[in-house]
């Protein structure tokens, strides 16, 4: 490949960030990420525990003691994480302001997606075996696949240095009382022999309970001290073989599954009466996959995968809080058995000096399996299968417009075939149970973007990008009937998000400074609208005659209705004090101005207008490493269980501090204390978080 074309493509693919101060030595080396499970980003990868507004390192992982996602993902500018609250318990993730639905998720590249709601769990993903991860804010590359409308999220697993790679940490967890809530273990091991490598790796997180800050106040429903129904177990195992059959080119298979059980606390104010007491003991993810890369030539390269993925999930409701019995109508089991076959063809190539060209086509097709057993009866129904396919063809164009200026512009068009989609229970035009088939409609969409890097000198870069992207409603949002309050709308369009970011970033010899100002214009967004149903039609269309026994029935419909609007600002700056004393600070603004045209009280719920995280690593004496860090959230918008009542809470300033012994490079004994401080906060109304906590760790690396 030409040496100009090689600095372009580099100036292209990694332009947000610069290089930072020299990181204070690390345990070992930072695990090597997997390279054909990367994505697009636009920055560069940072040394040791370094943190920058795209990606986040294993090293920074590990310093700040984050086992789940969530955790880890409130380190990086732009993202926060929240809880749903209500019976579902699980963690959520936004980046500037978007959620769960308009953030994808990626594994190696390869999308985690649950086609009947895509409520992702973040909390039920470890983080033991993970290199890197990688946050794509505003402009996402259309390359990389449909659906991220808001962002994209993509964990890369590690991948083998050395003829032999050893690792094995194991945790400890005590409460503020200093009882064991829970461990964690994680194992790796991996060669690189010439062409071949090979790895494997598990990890395992057991939490028992958590204890809540000593400040909460008790109520009917929770007692002061450790927090009912908190338990949860999750493990992981992931295994890659590969093989570079030629210079520059690589084929690899992984499998990877986890398997995750989890209990779900009570709202701590709403009554018992009417609370759901629901238990998860099945949340699994199987990926088998297949990866390749190949050069054409000096200027050319295919890269390809493909995949197979399930997740299957139980849920269990019972009577009571005792969750012993399953003998009421409340009670049921329901499981979801999915399934997704799928995979891209990616070819990149340099047409001419300063010129080149991207295009991919990327298909997926989900399967999604549901049944349910209702008690008193103990009837089980008969499966419900609801099957689809997605499409997206994109194609990217990249040039330097001068020696110091370049150019991105791209686009995409996404489609969706949905092939069958079916329900259990009285069909819209009336009859007995049965399972009947809803009127299918097929989607498309296209994005588009644009992004200007200016470089003037290797230290420094301002860009600015522009971005549309689109993003489908899933089969819940266009089929669900809520408990039987819902009608279908097949024809429910995408959501769209048109993003403007200016963003920037400098280094010097001991500091490094990275920022972003961003602006969203949001349209199409979905929400539930009061509706009314017609027996007789089967849908919100009334019937050409007034008919007897066609009277209307309130119900709520999805509907493309809201628009808004989504701004704010991010910046990171660290710098190396001293050769024994670095330090960083990150600060985001997120401003959310959009409603529910129904619905005048409706807010926004999860994300703080303000948040930031500071810390500083010191080595007072020879492989004594101290690290303090504080955690600021201000307000966000919280609802109540019931749905009707809006309130701000949930600031808070978390000091947590962790201490480090290394006393040979591969071997490091620590002991961190997270929420120093005893503070009592919550993220979703009735649902108080972790008070003060401690944790005891071990690794050792060769």
């Amino acid at each position: 490949m030409p040496r100009n074309s090689i600095a372009l493509a580099l100036l292209l693919a990694a332009p947000a960030a610069v290089q930072s101060a020299p990181a204070s030595p690390p345990a070992a080396a930072s695990p090597r990420p997997f390279e054909l499970g990367t994505i697009t980003v636009s920055g560069t990868r940072q040394p040791g525990i370094d943190i920058s507004g795209s990606s986040l390192s294993a090293e920074a992982i590990l310093a700040f003691e984050r086992l789940t996602l969530d955790e880890a993902l409130k380190l990086v500018p732009g993202a926060t994480a929240s809880n749903s609250g209500g019976s579902r318990n699980e963690r959520l993730i936004f980046v500037r302001g978007f959620d769960r639905l308009q953030v994808p998720l990626s594994i190696d590249g390869i999308r985690v997606y649950l086609p009947a709601d895509n409520r992702l769990d973040f909390g039920r993903f470890v983080t033991g075996d993970i290199a890197e991860v990688q946050v794509a804010k505003g402009h996402v590359s259309v390359l990389d696949g449909p659906g991220a409308m808001g962002g994209a999220v993509n964990l890369v697993t590690r991948t083998p240095g050395d003829r032999l790679d050893l690792e094995g940490r194991a945790g400890l967890s005590l409460d503020r009382r200093g009882d064991l809530s829970g461990h964690d273990l994680f194992g790796y091991a991996g060669t690189r022999l010439g062409r071949w490598h090979a790895q494997v790796s598990g990890a395992r997180n057991d939490r028992d309970f958590f204890t809540l800050a000593k400040g909460f106040t008790p109520t009917p429903n929770q007692a002061a001290g450790r927090r009912d129904f908190s338990d949860a177990r999750d493990w992981r195992v992931n295994a890659r073989i590969g093989f570079a059959p030629i210079e520059g080119g690589e084929i690899a298979v992984s499998y990877t599954r986890q398997e995750g059980s989890k209990n779900a606390p009570l709202e701590t104010t709403f009554p018992l009466p009417v609370q759901r007491f629901w238990a998860w003991p099945e949340w699994n993810v199987e990926t088998i996959a297949l990866f390749a890369a190949l050069p054409l030539g000096d200027s050319a390269r295919l890269r390809a995968q493909a995949y197979r993925s399930r997740f299957d999930n139980l849920l269990r409701a019972f009577d009571s809080r005792s969750q012993t019995t399953q003998t009421l109508p409340r009670a049921f089991n329901s499981w979801y058995e999915d399934e997704a076959v799928g995979g891209f063809v990616r070819f990149d190539a340099d047409l001419a000096p300063h010129h080149a060209l991207g295009l991919a086509l990327h298909v997926r097709e989900d399967e999604h399996v549901e049944y349910q057993q209702v008690f008193p009866s103990r009837v089980i129904e008969p499966p419900q299968t609801s099957r689809e396919t997605t499409w997206s063809a994109a194609g990217e164009w990249r040039f330097a417009v001068s020696p110091v200026l370049f150019l991105a512009v791209g686009g995409s068009f996404d489609w969706r075939d949905l092939h069958r989609a079916e329900d259990y229970g009285t069909p819209p035009g009336g009859g007995p149970a049965r399972v009947f088939a809803y009127p299918t409609a097929n989607g498309q969409a296209w994005n588009a973007q644009g992004k200007l890097d200016w470089r003037p000198d290797p230290a420094s870069r301002v860009a600015l990008a522009v971005s549309s992207r689109a993003r489908f409603p899933t089969l819940f949002e266009r089929f669900s009937s809520r408990f039987g309050g819902a009608t279908s709308n097949p024809d429910l369009g995408a959501e769209r998000a048109t993003q403007v970011e200016l963003s920037g970033a400098r280094e010097a010899a001991r500091w490094r400074a990275e920022g972003a100002l961003f602006v969203a214009d949001v349209r199409d967004a979905i929400f539930s609208v009061p509706a009314l149903f017609y027996p007789c039609t089967a849908s919100t269309v009334p019937p050409p005659v007034p008919t007897l026994g066609c009277e209307p029935q309130p119900v709520s419909q999805s509907r493309n209705v809201g628009r808004g609007s989504y701004w704010g600002a991010e910046g990171a700056l660290s710098a190396e004090l001293t050769s024994r004393l670095r330090t960083g600070a990150s600060l985001t603004f997120v401003k959310r101005d959009i409603a529910d045209p129904n619905n005048p009280a409706w807010r926004p719920t999860g994300v703080p207008d303000i948040s930031a995280f500071l810390w500083a690593e010191w080595e007072p004496l020879p492989a004594l490493f101290l690290l303090p860090s504080l955690e600021l959230a201000g307000d966000r918008w919280l609802v109540n269980t019931a749905g009707n009542r809006w309130i701000r809470d949930g600031s808070h300033a978390l000091l947590n501090l962790r201490l480090a012994w290394r006393p040979r490079p591969g071997l490091e004994v620590a002991a961190a204390a997270n929420n120093l401080a005893d503070a009592n906060y919550q993220l979703a109304f009735g649902f108080p978080e972790q008070g003060r906590n401690v944790r005891l760790s071990v690794r050792a690396v060769y």
